[in-house]
């Protein structure tokens, strides 16, 4: 069987019309983890429990001990279940990648094998030994993706999960919750638990969203650039001092800021051209990430595009004075903030 989705996975587990094997995988790790554990409980249902389910954890177990449980009879039921988390395909090399390679290609009726990624990630067009792999996995049994949700179906979850609670979240004020706490379901989800409990009942409103929602890192380093782009001095350097003290990796610091740059770059080159903020999602990697070409554009008309130009050269510099090792990588970001509030005071005063 090829690629399911997550509407297909859910009524194989409602009707316990099991394929042989699952193989759940993606960025969105709530529902990975969700899937598992609601697949493997009714895979494993039907009698002795304690004899018809086995869990391995991937990165200790062997191929040889994950077959051996496969191959075994079940105890008084029609099927047993296997469970895998985190195996690390593209890490298997030699006689581990054949004795896999045997295993999905003879997968016995009596098993059900859910394979499943709770920390590791691949690159799905890159990675040659994971492309095999899904390939095998497909032709074996179902594998199911788990990307990240749309922000319109974040939404609708965040006000969902909101009236279970006893609590209400407006879609604005649920929008405004994610683009502090990020995309991450689980993040998002643990956010709302908060915010529902110390709201108690009712509408939790923008106030309390903005002074309990836990930033994320992209939120707070885009605080940064608005700052940085307003010419508030004080401002930047204060978020930046906070992101030092919360230990955050001065590399992932200037790849955040440096994307959101970027974006700015794309959204005025396409509007200069005549097209529309949203033309850059054609040829770059905006999936479920649109809003922030919709953010750029409420800035992308107030600067020239020499002058960010110009900032994508400082933050280029700045990259490679990171990598290279040249000099204390905290003194580097602060010459970078330096340099970029002068690039747009430049501006402002042109």
């Amino acid at each position: 069987m090829p690629e399911i989705s997550e509407s297909e996975l859910k009524k194989q587990i409602e009707k316990s019309d099991f394929a042989n094997l699952y193989f759940l995988y993606g960025e969105e790790k709530y529902m990975v983890e969700h899937y598992a554990r609601k697949l493997t409980a009714k895979a494993s249902a039907e009698g002795l429990r304690d004899f018809n389910f086995q869990k391995f954890d991937g990165g200790e177990a062997g191929i040889d001990a994950v077959a051996a449980a496969v191959e075994a009879l079940p105890v008084m039921a029609e099927r047993k279940c296997v469970a895998v988390a985190d195996l690390d395909v593209g890490a298997m090399r030699g006689s581990e990648a054949k004795k896999l390679d045997e295993l999905l290609g003879n997968l016995p009726d009596t098993c059900v094998l859910v394979i499943y990624l709770l920390s590791l990630d691949f690159d799905e067009r890159r990675d040659k030994t994971w492309k095999k792999f899904l390939t095998q996995a497909g032709k074996a049994g179902v594998t199911v993706p788990f990307r990240r949700l749309p922000q319109v179906q974040l939404e609708k979850l965040i006000c969902a999960g909101a009236e279970k609670r006893g609590c209400e979240i407006s879609r604005q004020n649920a929008a405004r919750m994610l683009s502090l706490c990020g995309n991450d379901l689980q993040n998002a989800l643990n956010e709302l638990e908060k915010l529902c409990a110390y709201t108690g009942s009712g509408e939790i409103s923008a106030q309390t969203v903005d002074a309990m929602t836990v930033r994320n890192l992209e939120a707070r380093v885009f605080d940064l650039s608005k700052a940085i782009l307003s010419c508030a001095s004080d401002r930047a350097y204060t978020i930046l001092s906070q992101l030092f003290q919360q230990n955050e990796e001065p590399v992932s610091v200037l790849a955040v800021l440096s994307g959101a740059y970027l974006d700015l770059y794309r959204v005025r080159a396409s509007l200069q051209s005549g097209l529309s903020a949203q033309e850059p999602a054609k040829y770059f990697d905006y999936a479920r990430k649109e809003f922030r070409l919709r953010n750029a554009a409420y800035d992308a008309k107030r600067f020239s595009t020499p002058m960010l130009r110009q900032s994508l050269d400082a933050l280029l510099e700045a990259d490679v004075a990171l990598k290279s090792a040249r000099g204390d990588r905290r003194l580097v970001l602060e010459k970078l903030v330096a340099k970029l509030i002068w690039i747009a005071e430049k501006e402002k005063m042109a």
